[in-house]
């Protein structure tokens, strides 16, 4: 299964980084994004299936971009796994509370984590 992921994150380097590595372990990285409207605007012109959004975008926070995908129409809602550089205890309560798929630390971010978060995901209502 081809894996069509946007990666959306404030940090220059990773946006760099992360596509390269994720390529090479089977993840179509379709685009990157370094806000929210930018992400909300790229999804809708790239459909992809799965946004990587970090926890902390800036002025900005990935939960708010998880939810509005969440609330989204057909067309522009998809899967989101939060990824931050903090660790998971951080944020576990709002992980729980949240739509996103989960949680990955950006160290331990691999094409097989992401697929494994998809296969678990629950079905869109």
């Amino acid at each position: 299964m081809t894996v069509r992921c946007l990666i959306v994150d404030d940090n220059d380097r990773f946006l760099q980084v992360a596509p390269v590595m994720l390529e090479r372990e089977g993840i179509d990285v379709v685009g990157v994004a370094a806000t929210s409207a930018e992400a909300i605007q790229r999804a809708g012109e790239l459909r992809p299936d799965v946004a990587l959004a970090d926890v902390d975008l800036g002025a900005e926070c990935g939960f708010d971009l998880a939810w509005w995908f969440a609330r989204a129409g057909s067309v522009e809602r998809m899967d989101v796994i939060m990824i931050s550089a903090r660790d998971e205890a951080d944020y576990r309560d709002m992980i729980a509370v949240s739509p996103c798929l989960g949680y990955r630390p950006k160290t331990g971010l691999s094409g097989s984590a992401i697929r494994a978060k998809l296969e678990n995901a629950e079905p869109a209502d």
